[in-house]
């Protein structure tokens, strides 16, 4: 064996150990919102939607990344459960502006008690003290990255 050559043994790097729990951690939340019939894609456009009503597709679409052909059938998908509206845009007729349902935001409701329970399952063994230390170091990584707040990177490949 070369001596640069890493054992399986060998403690994992800490970008494979961030890989590995991230895969860990999004296969469970699938598995979680499951119940709700959703997808993790449309989870986060119906946050997203939350966050700011009103926004046009085409908003949404640059925000998480995705060809907005792409967004098209989520927010089709969506709308046809009755989640999501689409509305003229008052100021640009061309545009429709993005709105949640009663039951749109009922969901998203559902889905913050799921991430909620979620995020206390996955970081069970830490402290508070230790999850807000957490929290903050992965929001520094993000941030230096690039990435969007928010937004998780998966959008760009659907």
């Amino acid at each position: 064996m070369a001596a640069s050559a890493r054992r399986l043994e060998d403690p994992p790097g800490s970008a494979f150990l961030l890989a590995a729990l991230g895969a860990h951690a999004a296969a469970r939340f699938a598995e979680r919102i499951a119940a709700l019939d959703v997808t993790p894609a449309q989870t986060g456009l119906l946050r997203a939607i939350a966050a700011t009503p009103g926004q046009s597709q085409q908003v949404l679409a640059q925000l998480l990344g995705t060809p907005p052909s792409r967004l098209v059938g989520l927010v089709d998908s969506l709308a046809d459960r009755g989640l999501v509206e689409r509305r003229r845009n008052p100021t640009d007729r061309r545009l429709h502006a993005l709105h949640l349902t009663a039951d749109g935001a009922t969901l998203v409701e559902r889905i913050e008690t799921i991430g909620r329970e979620h995020d206390d399952a996955i970081l069970r063994s830490l402290k508070d003290s230790e999850r807000a230390r957490l929290r903050s170091l992965l929001a520094r990584i993000a941030e230096d990255q690039g990435l969007t707040p928010g937004v998780h990177p998966s959008y760009r490949r659907l």
